[in-house]
């Protein structure tokens, strides 16, 4: 009887786990899919402009060097030079071997932010993969009780402003109640920016993309070792056998 009420409670543990919307760790919103594909190395590329562009200005990516991430996706030495912006000790600009910092120095950000941004090089691996980092860039909305005028469904009073607003446009957040205690959150985009939606969801997937990569740019040559090694046991498993029946056959 024991034994049969543990595996009902398993059974319904397995399902719950199953059937369960995507959520993560401080988030309180299904998530969206992302969608990745580390094997687009043209959604890398834009995804690595982007990042310099309208991110690194606060964000580092501090595991990171510009020579190796223009090797792993692609990028001509010239590409990757025109996203260098920080500066070395003499005041020039690093060279592409250098580690992807921030411009902006870490005091002066914890002053103006209240906090020092994070560094984003693990933002992937420690939010569960890409859906949350996804979500979070097409979930900010108007909110002028915000220090920035905005806050984020997937991350309740975000201390950041919406830094690709300028390409998304505003969004503001409809709450609807249907009087039985079901509430619905939507948002609904009221002021558009200089991108469709559809233009920006590809540059959410762009970023989401290429923080995946950075979290982990082994990722990028796993599947082919993998091959590679169940090859090379495949062609010792034969060689393998042919010395065992050349072993035994004097013996039978």
């Amino acid at each position: 009887m024991k034994l049969k009420s543990l595996k009902l409670i398993l059974a319904a543990a397995v399902l719950s786990f199953s059937t369960a919307p995507a959520f993560s760790a401080g988030s309180s919103v299904p998530l969206q899919d992302a969608q990745v594909n580390l094997d687009n190395k043209l959604s890398l590329a834009r995804g690595a402009k982007f990042y310099a562009n309208y991110c690194m200005g606060c964000h580092s990516l501090k595991f990171s060097r510009y020579n190796r991430v223009a090797a792993d996706i692609g990028l001509e030495e010239e590409d990757i030079k025109s996203i260098i912006f920080t500066r070395n000790e003499d005041n020039e600009i690093n060279k592409t071997g250098a580690l992807m910092e921030n411009t902006i120095p870490t005091k002066d950000a914890a002053r103006w932010f209240g906090t020092a941004p994070p560094d984003l090089s693990l933002i992937a691996r420690s939010r569960g993969g890409g859906d949350w980092i996804y979500s979070y860039m097409k979930s900010f909305y108007r909110d002028d009780s915000r220090p920035f005028g905005v806050n984020n469904t997937v991350f309740e009073n975000v201390g950041m402003p919406h830094v690709l607003l300028e390409l998304q446009g505003m969004q503001e957040l409809e709450v609807h109640d249907d009087g039985k205690g079901h509430v619905t959150k939507t948002l609904k985009l009221v002021e558009p920016g200089k991108m469709s939606v559809a233009e920006y969801d590809q540059v959410a997937r762009d970023l989401t993309n290429f923080l995946v990569y950075v979290a982990e740019p082994a990722q990028l040559h796993r599947t082919f070792y993998g091959v590679l090694t169940l090859l090379f046991l495949f062609v010792l498993f034969i060689f393998s056998y042919l010395l065992k029946k050349e072993f035994w056959k004097d013996i039978h």
